[in-house]
């Protein structure tokens, strides 16, 4: 379902054609797209608005939130640790370990769907 949103949004972004510019580009004032990509400091605040209209505390969530989710994710379906460390571009494997194996932390595909992009 994913890959069918991200294909929608380049064609609409008029970005098919041109592997260059970013994937998420700022707006403009007349709502058109930039060739510029979008600040951090936009994509967290837009991340946290969000959240908070689902009622997540905005302090629980962040741009690498989603991150983490993925290759948690990834290692719940049974991927293994040394794929997500490539995944990941870490050096170490205990980088991964540490910080993105969270398969004993359950996490609720409910609470994570509630969120609407």
């Amino acid at each position: 379902m994913l890959d069918e949103y991200l294909a929608e949004y380049i064609e609409a972004a008029g970005i098919a054609g041109d592997r260059d510019l970013p994937l998420f580009r700022a707006a403009l004032p007349d709502r058109s797209l930039s060739g510029e990509p979008l600040k951090q400091t936009h994509v967290f605040r837009m991340i946290r608005r969000r959240a908070a209209h689902v009622d997540i505390a905005p302090d629980r969530i962040c741009c690498h939130s989603f991150r983490a989710t993925g290759i948690t994710l990834y290692l719940r379906s049974g991927g293994d640790l040394a794929t997500a460390q490539t995944i990941a571009g870490h050096a170490s494997i205990n980088t991964t370990r540490q910080f993105y194996d969270h398969t004993d932390n359950a996490v609720l595909k409910s609470e994570i769907e509630r969120i609407r992009i």
